[in-house]
C-alpha cells in the first residue's frame, strides 16, 4: 500500500496495530477509514463506538462495512456503522452547519462549525464533503461570494459591500475576488464591462449550439432553435462584458462540446467557470454525480442535501443551471417519472435521456 499519497489521518490508521490503538481510544477521527469486527458476539462498529471493549484476540478490522458484512459480521445497533439512521444524522448535521453559515454575520471556521456538530474537526470536514461535495472552506468561499454579488448589486459602496458579505478585510476579499466573483467587484458591480468571453455558435443534432468561456473556464453552455436568441442569451448575462467571436482554436472547444451532446454519457473533462449562490452549486454538484443513464427527482436530490423540504429551491436551482448537459439537469424529473420543464425544450431533454440509456 502506497502511503506517500494518503492523508495523514488516514495514515495514522493503517496497521492493525494503529487501528486496535485508535479502537481503544474510540477515536471519532478514525470513524469511516476503518471498522472493527468481534468474534464472539458477530458484529461490527465503528472505532469510536462505545459499547463494551472486546479482547485484541477477538478482533478483525475491515476498510469497509460491505467487506464486514460480507465476512458474516451484522452491524451494531449502538453505533450504526452502516445504517441508514446515521446517514440521516449526519445530513442534518450539516444542513444545521449550512444554516449556520447562512445566517451568521462572520462566517465561523471550521473549529466552530466542527464543536456546533459535537464533532472532531477531522471527522466534520470528513462527513461535510462527503454530503455536500465540497469542502466547509468550499461552501463558506461560495455564499460569501453570494453575498457579496447582492451587496455590489445594491450599494455604490464597494468597502461596505466587502464588509457586509462577511470579509474581515479588504485585502482579505480581494486576495480572492476573482476566484469568488470572477472578476473584481468594480467590474463585476458595472455589469461584466472589461470581461473577455469567448464564443462561438454552431449547430448539433438537437439545433443550435452555443459555447462560452471565461479565462477560468466554460461559462455557458446553450441550446436553442435560435442561434441569435442564444447570443441575446448570453448578452443578457453580461450586459458589459466584451463578447469575443471564437477563432478556430475556440471552434475546436465547440466541436468537443457538441460531440457531448450527442454522447453525453461520456463527461466533459474542461474547466468550467460556474457562477451561482451557494445552494445552486451544492445543487449542481448533486447533478453531476448522477450516473449516466440514470434519472433522479427533484425530491431525490433535496434528500440527499439533507433538506428534504427545499424542493422548489432545488427546482429552482436546477432551472438556473447555464451549461446545458455537463451540469446533468436533464437527469431530473418528476416523481411519478413524466419529463419536466427543462430550460432548453423537453424534446431535448427525451432525446438526451434516449441517448445515453442507449450507451448504457
Amino acid at each position: 500500500m502506497n502511503t506517500a499519497t494518503m492523508p495523514d489521518k488516514t495514515r495514522s490508521y493503517v496497521t492493525d496495530a494503529q487501528r486496535w490503538a485508535a479502537t481503544t481510544r474510540r477515536e471519532p477521527d478514525a470513524d469511516g477509514i476503518f471498522y472493527y469486527a468481534v468474534r464472539t458476539t458477530g458484529v461490527f462498529c465503528r472505532p469510536s463506538c462505545g459499547a463494551r471493549r472486546a479482547l485484541r484476540e477477538n478482533v478483525r478490522f475491515f476498510d469497509t462495512a460491505a467487506a464486514a458484512e460480507r465476512a458474516g459480521f451484522r452491524a451494531c445497533k449502538r453505533c450504526r456503522p452502516n445504517g441508514e439512521g446515521l446517514t440521516r444524522e449526519h445530513a442534518a448535521l450539516v444542513a444545521r452547519a449550512c444554516r449556520l453559515i447562512d445566517g451568521a454575520d462572520t462566517m465561523p471556521d471550521l473549529a466552530a462549525l466542527a464543536r456546533a456538530a459535537g464533532m472532531s474537526k477531522f471527522h466534520f470536514h470528513r462527513v461535510f464533503t462527503r454530503q455536500m461535495g465540497m469542502t466547509p472552506k468550499a461552501y463558506t468561499t461560495a455564499q460569501r461570494a453570494q453575498r457579496m454579488r447582492d451587496q455590489l448589486q445594491g450599494s455604490d459602496n464597494i468597502t461596505g459591500a466587502i464588509y457586509d458579505a462577511g470579509f474581515g478585510s479588504n485585502g482579505r476579499f480581494y486576495a480572492g475576488s476573482a476566484a469568488a466573483l470572477g472578476m473584481t467587484p468594480s467590474t463585476y458591480r458595472a455589469g461584466g464591462v472589461g470581461v473577455r468571453i469567448r464564443f462561438a455558435i454552431g449547430a448539433c443534432s438537437l439545433g443550435s449550439i452555443l459555447v462560452a468561456a471565461t479565462d477560468k473556464g466554460i461559462c455557458a453552455i446553450l441550446l436553442g432553435d435560435d442561434a441569435a436568441a442564444l447570443l441575446r442569451n448570453l448578452e443578457d448575462r453580461f450586459p458589459k462584458a466584451q463578447l469575443i467571436g471564437g477563432d478556430k482554436e475556440f471552434e475546436q472547444l465547440l466541436a468537443q462540446v457538441a460531440g457531448l451532446v450527442e454522447a453525453p454519457a461520456k463527461g466533459l473533462a474542461l474547466p468550467l467557470d460556474l457562477r451561482g449562490t451557494a445552494f445552486q452549486h451544492r445543487v449542481w454538484q448533486a447533478l453531476r454525480k448522477i450516473r449516466p443513464g440514470t434519472t433522479v427527482s427533484y425530491s431525490d436530490i433535496a434528500r440527499r442535501l439533507g433538506l428534504p423540504g427545499s424542493v422548489r429551491a432545488v427546482a429552482g436551482a436546477v432551472a438556473a443551471n447555464m451549461l446545458a448537459v455537463a451540469i446533468p439537469c436533464h437527469r431530473v424529473i418528476r416523481r411519478d417519472g413524466s419529463l419536466s420543464g427543462y430550460r432548453w425544450g423537453v424534446s431535448r431533454k427525451r432525446a438526451l435521456l434516449e441517448r445515453e440509456a442507449r450507451m448504457r
